[in-house]
């Protein structure tokens, strides 16, 4: 590939060089950057320029001199599944003439900023390199703002010895983090987090050593519970389960746990954990007797299918 002239396929590597994603460096978005810089295939690099267009003219350069005739309702993806993330990324300014027109105005448009057209222009050219570091060192690129957003998006938890992780966004961490915070202090004082079954399993094993003290052999992806929870007064280890999407700790799953750390010759707590109690009640009647419930939006309780192990009358202020 020669990276001097123009062709979709040197667009793309431009793109992915300025650090944008596969989505910013797709063939639509590739074609974008060249009808922005005003380029035909076969143009030297050295040859964009920075005019503003709008939308449609963007897609009428594509159709004419791409051979690309994309449909009118792709003039919306464009918009927001490429020029806006160009824009984040500073390589095209919007409505360089007039920066307060309104959203609305069929004036919109959009040109390369002018560090962007100096990379551009240097691209294939033993300039390049220095030209590009010196881009990415007055601004962030599109891929170290999509880090930092994924990052915000981590679910941050404080174990109970006061080490904190982050958590990735979604699935059932936010359930699992009220599991640590919430239950932890309540009901295992003092206990030690073993295993956190993070939904991408980037922090998910927290004490292997620990575990192999224990003889506690973490099962295939899919198996192992979502919490394990060791305390060491009482000999218990906490396997807990987080029922915010899926169904809890039934005679099912429990027998299945109950093999898998058959190796642990201590005892075995079952918690199935649910972000509410309205969540609990759909499940209520799949619960396995000899375990435990227990609800964040209620975290001073806890619900014993235990039969008479617990019965008894509580104290009163009488």
């Amino acid at each position: 590939m020669n990276s001097d002239y123009v062709s979709t396929e040197t667009a793309r590597e431009l793109l992915r060089r300025l650090e944008m994603d596969d989505e910013r460096s797709n063939e639509r978005s590739a074609m974008t950057l060249i009808a922005l810089a005003g380029l035909k295939p076969g143009d030297p690099w050295q040859a964009a320029t920075n005019s503003m267009y709008g939308t449609r003219a963007l897609m009428d350069w594509i159709r004419d001199e791409c051979g690309t005739n994309y449909a009118a309702n792709t003039r919306e993806t464009i918009r927001r599944f490429t020029l806006h993330q160009f824009d984040a990324a500073c390589i095209v300014e919007q409505n360089a003439d007039d920066p307060g027109r309104p959203i609305n105005s069929p004036k919109w448009n959009y040109r390369i900023t002018e560090p962007a057209l100096e990379v551009i222009r240097s691209y294939g050219t033993i300039e390049f390199d220095s030209r590009l570091s010196c881009f990415f060192s007055e601004r962030e690129s599109w891929a170290e703002k999509q880090r930092e957003e994924r990052d915000l998006k981590k679910v941050p938890v404080t174990l109970p010895s006061g080490a904190n992780l982050h958590l990735s966004a979604g699935g059932q961490n936010v359930l699992i983090k009220a599991m640590v915070e919430e239950f932890c202090p309540r009901f295992a004082p003092g206990g030690q987090v073993l295993y956190i079954d993070d939904t991408n399993h980037a922090e998910g094993a927290i004490d292997i050593d620990k575990l192999n003290e224990l003889n506690v052999t973490i099962p295939a992806r899919g198996k192992a519970p979502d919490l394990i929870v060791w305390m060491e007064d009482k000999r218990w280890l906490f396997l807990m389960e987080a029922c915010s999407t899926h169904g809890p700790i039934d005679v099912t799953r429990k027998d299945e746990m109950r093999k898998l750390f058959s190796g642990h010759k201590g005892s075995v707590v079952y918690v199935s954990c649910f972000p509410t109690r309205k969540v609990m009640q759909k499940y209520l009647s799949e619960l396995a007797w000899e375990t435990e419930a227990w609800c964040s939006d209620a975290p001073d309780h806890m619900i014993h299918l235990d039969g008479e192990k617990f019965m008894g009358p509580y104290q009163t202020d009488e």
